[in-house]
């Protein structure tokens, strides 16, 4: 809120634009739980963990930048207990509304077991996300979380060009960016049509079970596709694979202002800092 959340591999910061007008900054240092047990570092294990931990940050965050940014003298910390609940239940109405939901609603349409029925689950599951996009890119509040969101894209994309990172220079960039989030649910889609078409049944209750117990296995799968392609990002193939990603952008950013930019320009060369004092 107000602000952005900048992270890299050991840190995050967190910088958000106050009442009057400073921009107050937090920083921490990341410990991953795969630091301790390295076999979650293997490949289709890290997706689940980072998408765990990525929520939990991401939850801390929305309540620091509330507290900076509606002027709050007493911060509201939650525990870590409370913080994992909160990401339970988000991690259980996903599946619900996004897994669950889609499936009841194809079965409607009498279609037997097998790919075109998971295809049309599919459709279903992108016609979901879409409205739900849809939906949040019209309320007025939200906009200018997504005008933030369009800021920290903007200068990722200045940062990684090489270029001087100033307000002048960083506006001339793309509010797009392929390594974003909303890519990623978009891979989550095309890759649960495939998964369940291949482990079809003509069970009703077992097909359902599968919407459900293979979300982590479906994830971390997506998890690393998109790593892949940001390996590949100047392949014409990958190019061509992100494509969709980036035109759902047009509803999760919204273009910056300036004072947007700035904050998230000073995020940017707060992560680097931390970085170069890591080294």
């Amino acid at each position: 809120m107000e602000g952005i959340m900048m992270r890299s591999k050991d840190n995050v910061v967190i910088c958000v634009r106050q009442p009057n007008d400073e921009i107050v900054t937090q920083k921490q240092k990341l410990s991953s739980v795969t630091q301790k047990y390295s076999f979650l570092k293997l490949p289709f294990i890290r997706g689940i963990v980072a998408l765990i931990e990525t929520m939990y940050t991401g939850i801390k965050g929305i309540y620091f930048s509330a507290n900076a940014a509606f002027g709050d003298d007493e911060e509201v910390e939650l525990s870590s207990k409370e913080i994992a609940v909160i990401v339970g239940v988000a991690i259980c109405l996903s599946v619900l509304l996004f897994s669950v939901t889609p499936f009841f609603l194809t079965s409607l349409l009498g279609l037997e077991s097998g790919f075109v029925f998971s295809l049309a689950e599919g459709i279903v599951r992108l016609s979901f996300l879409l409205g739900y996009l849809f939906f949040i890119s019209q309320i007025k509040d939200f906009k200018r979380i997504l005008q933030y969101h369009g800021a920290e894209h903007t200068a990722i994309n200045a940062y990684e060009s090489g270029v001087e990172m100033n307000v002048e220079n960083v506006r001339n960039y793309s509010r797009f960016h392929a390594r974003c989030g909303t890519s990623f649910l978009l891979i989550v889609t095309v890759i649960s049509i495939l998964f369940f078409s291949l482990v079809s049944s003509p069970d009703y209750l077992t097909r359902l079970s599968y919407r459900i117990i293979l979300v982590p296995l479906i994830s971390s799968v997506s998890y690393e596709v998109l790593r892949i392609s940001d390996k590949f990002k100047d392949s014409a193939i990958v190019k061509a694979i992100v494509a969709p990603g980036l035109l759902l952008q047009h509803f999760t950013t919204r273009q910056p202002d300036d004072k947007m930019l700035e904050v998230a320009i000073h995020a940017v060369k707060e992560v680097e800092i931390m970085a170069q004092e890591c080294e």
